[in-house]
């Protein structure tokens, strides 16, 4: 198969095994937004437990986080690490989100504009600001994450050292710009990834995959 029909095959067989996920969890864009900032190098259930905190604060809107106390903030965000590199994320992030108009304020702008203006934020990464887009926004921008680049390397559709853009580039141009599908599909990676495509012993025998997986471990 050519890579953009494989990347066809992937999704209808993953699709298949899992059904949808329903992905982000959040109950509102902005929970999702504040999410993908705080989920960086942690797990989510630690990003739950901040979460909580927040709310429980009654601090989960854009306007009391950014003008929290920053040490008060900080011991909020204390289960997902890094917290006081986080605060300072989530606070810039919040200041820009409200200079911008909020959620309708984005909603004005065009998608490769407003991810340009996203990576401008101290602290917002590719990874982080695609997030945002295509599960707080609706935006069709796919997402690159660690479970991405394992499952193209197994098939031998990334060798490894490609750029983040490259490999967003190459999903974008083999799938319609549809950004339900690249919801749906990079829910199903991270969930296969964790169930049975792990980086050390991968469950092949589980696998939905492995007609065509040449079992790569990256």
């Amino acid at each position: 198969m050519d890579p953009a029909t494989e990347l066809h095959w992937i999704y209808n067989m993953l699709l298949s095994a899992y059904g949808p996920q329903h992905w982000w969890p959040g109950d509102t864009s902005f929970e999702v937004m504040v999410g993908a900032i705080l989920t960086q190098n942690t797990t989510w259930r630690n990003v739950e437990r901040a979460i909580q905190a927040l709310v429980a604060a009654d601090h989960l809107n854009p306007t009391a986080l950014a003008s929290a106390n920053p040490e008060t903030l900080g011991a909020w965000l204390r289960p997902v690490g890094y917290f006081n590199v986080k605060t300072k994320r989530l606070q810039n992030f919040c200041r820009w989100y409200l200079a911008q108009g909020q959620e309708e304020g984005l909603a004005k702008i065009p998608t490769m504009e407003l991810r340009r203006e996203l990576l401008a934020v101290n602290g917002i990464g590719p990874e982080t600001a695609d997030d945002i887009l295509l599960y707080a926004c609706n935006r069709s921008v796919f997402v690159i994450d660690a479970y991405t680049r394992r499952l193209l390397a197994r098939f031998m559709l990334a060798r490894g050292n490609e750029s983040y853009e490259m490999l967003r580039a190459f999903f974008e141009a083999a799938l319609a710009s549809d950004a339900a599908i690249y919801n749906e599909y990079h829910a199903l990676i991270v969930r296969h990834a964790k169930e049975v495509c792990y980086k050390r012993q991968p469950a092949c025998e589980s696998c939905a995959l492995e007609a065509h997986c040449l079992k790569f471990i990256m």
